[in-house]
């Protein structure tokens, strides 16, 4: 990580949802959803994440099954997992998952991946809904992912088109505390990072489970950051930055 990189960085970590986040929905509104939309604004402006001890950090680990990788060549989410975590204490009962309404063909590959049928999507939920539904439960609190460009991607092309805005919060992605702990890791696989650290491999490549497997690496590598005396997330992304 670079300085430009981490300058981008601290930009972004305090970036405003734009006023017309509540405007340009693929259906009607309601009062209830834009007095939401504002007072997420509001939240998202005031976040201080970046000098909250570790211990105390406020996190939503989540993931994305989706139908390919490329979400400007089509490619859609139709699954989102997460679950809630303080510090390094994983809350098992503040979950989320749903699947995404769709009616494009499910590709043979990513069914049998995923487990997720034609017809499990054509009954799903809205997008939308299951969009603002997202929003509700991760509020402004600081979004943690494995390999976050793939969520990245997907999220802002999400909102791009279900909102008709800018997908403003920031993703970390676990590779930033893990580069502390092991230099060495640089693009391992969830898998391969839960066995180096004896954590259960269950329910992969389902949004949840892995979701849930990755707060577990999150959980264990913000441990280890801790240890080595870094108290919140800006000492450790200076750190990165003086020593990429």
């Amino acid at each position: 990580m670079g300085i430009n990189e981490i300058s981008q960085f601290f930009r972004q970590f305090s970036g405003k949802l734009g006023a017309n986040i509540y405007a340009g929905f693929n259906g009607p509104t309601s009062p209830q959803q834009l007095a939401f939309l504002r007072a997420l604004q509001k939240e998202v402006r005031q976040n201080s994440s970046l000098d909250t001890p570790l211990n105390k950090l406020k996190a939503v680990v989540f993931d994305l099954e989706t139908t390919g990788f490329h979400p400007e060549k089509g490619d859609q989410v139709i699954s989102i997992g997460a679950i809630k975590m303080l510090g390094y204490r994983i809350d098992e009962e503040e979950t989320f998952y749903s699947l995404l309404k769709s009616d494009c063909p499910l590709p043979i590959e990513i069914s049998s991946l995923t487990n997720i049928r034609n017809e499990d999507l054509q009954r799903a939920p809205n997008a939308l809904n299951v969009l603002l539904q997202f929003f509700k439960y991760i509020k402004s609190d600081l979004l943690v992912a494995h390999h976050s460009k793939h969520e990245q991607a997907f999220m802002q092309k999400l909102t791009r088109d279900l909102l008709r805005t800018k997908f403003e919060h920031r993703i970390v992605d676990t590779s930033f505390l893990i580069r502390i702990a092991d230099p060495s890791i640089k693009s391992w696989t969830l898998e391969e990072v839960c066995e180096k650290n004896g954590i259960e491999i269950k329910n992969r490549h389902h949004a949840l489970g892995d979701a849930i497997m990755t707060a577990h690496v999150w959980s264990c590598y913000l441990q280890k950051a801790e240890a080595k005396g870094f108290k919140n997330l800006r000492e450790v992304y200076e750190y990165l930055a003086r020593n990429e």
